[in-house]
C-alpha cells in the first residue's frame, strides 16, 4: 500500500506549515514526489518548471487576501497546465466552497482536516481521472 502513489508528482499550494507537513508526509509515505509552494500572484511558471505534474492540491484560503479560486484561474490560463487535475483541499465552509469549486471546474473538493486513511486513496482516484467530492 505504501506504493499507492509511487512515481506520482504532486504540487501542493498551501500556506500553513502544519498542513504542509501533514500533506507532504502522508503523500511521501505512499511514494509520491511532492513539491510545495505558498504562491504569489502570477506564478504559474513555478508549476511549469515542476512539470510533469499528476495533481495540484490547492488550498482555497491563501495569504494576502488571495483565494484558491483566483489561483485556479491563473493556472488554467496557462496552456501547459490546462489538463492537470486540481483538487481543493480546504477548511472553507463546504456549503459555500463545494458549489463554487464544481462550477469553476475543479476535479474535486476535500474538507480539512483530511482523513489520514482516506486521503491517499482520494489522491490516487483524482490522478486516475475521477472526481472526489468529500466533506
Amino acid at each position: 500500500m505504501t506504493s499507492l502513489l509511487q512515481g506520482k508528482r504532486i504540487f501542493v499550494i498551501e500556506d500553513k506549515e502544519d498542513n504542509i507537513f501533514v500533506i507532504m508526509s502522508l503523500l511521501r509515505k505512499y511514494g509520491a514526489t511532492v513539491e510545495i509552494d505558498w504562491w504569489a500572484k502570477g506564478e504559474p511558471h513555478k508549476l511549469e518548471s515542476a512539470m510533469p505534474i499528476d495533481l495540484i492540491i490547492l488550498d482555497l484560503m491563501l495569504p494576502r487576501g488571495r483565494t484558491g479560486f483566483e489561483v485556479y484561474s491563473e493556472i488554467r490560463s496557462n496552456p501547459t497546465l490546462s489538463k492537470v487535475p486540481i483538487v481543493a483541499v480546504s477548511a472553507m465552509d463546504p456549503s459555500l466552497a463545494l458549489p463554487k469549486t464544481q462550477e469553476q471546474g475543479f476535479s474535486g473538493f476535500i474538507s480539512k482536516p483530511i482523513d489520514f486513511e482516506l486521503f491517499p486513496q482520494q489522491v490516487a482516484i483524482l490522478i486516475a481521472g475521477e472526481e472526489v467530492w468529500y466533506t
